[in-house]
């Protein structure tokens, strides 16, 4: 993995506590995650999750996308070492994207508000599991580069947009203060 497996250990350990209900289909996972720690080495035969991180929502409720294979998807990234934490990795994604400024986190909420797992053959990682962590940032719609948006290397999507019922699910619970 290309992230520090103790970093995604205690996310993913608070993740499931704060949702028990979703511990089933995690624990493929966090055991990934932890046989990783454990030998310091992959003994998946590249079969190991991909952690993806990210997610930002603006004042008008809207997410950032990125241009992506003709059309947007959410912005995450895939984190590096030089990232001290997941959530590090998405602001750093967002700044070296599209120049993002002024990001924050949701007061409250500065761990993950979502994790989905999407298993292999439905997206582009071969036999990997694709794990997204997500944290909910929160910017103004000028945190965004205006000549990013005018190129069309990112928009604001309405929540609606978003086709993850689970996401847009989360964000309106924490743009409401239920969550």
């Amino acid at each position: 993995m290309s992230v520090r497996e103790d970093q995604i250990i205690r996310e993913l350990s608070h993740y499931i506590h704060e949702h028990p209900d979703e511990q089933q289909p995690l624990m493929p996972v966090y055991d990934a995650v932890v046989d990783h720690s454990r030998r310091q080495a992959c003994t998946h035969e590249q079969r190991c999750p991909l952690v993806m991180t990210g997610a930002v929502v603006d004042e008008q409720a809207r997410v950032l996308c990125l241009q992506h294979e003709g059309g947007y998807a959410l912005a995450e990234a895939e984190p590096e070492e030089r990232d001290a934490t997941l959530s590090e990795a998405a602001l750093r994604l967002l700044a070296e994207q599209v120049g993002t400024r002024d990001v924050w986190a949701q007061p409250g909420a500065e761990g993950p508000f979502l994790v989905d797992v999407t298993g292999p053959g439905h997206h582009r990682y071969g036999r990997r599991l694709r794990v997204g962590i997500r944290y909910f940032f929160r910017a103004h719609s000028g945190a965004v580069l205006p000549s990013v948006i005018e190129m069309g290397a990112a928009a604001w999507r309405p929540l609606s947009d978003i086709d993850m019922p689970a996401l847009r699910s989360r964000v309106e619970r924490h743009l409401m203060g239920t969550e």
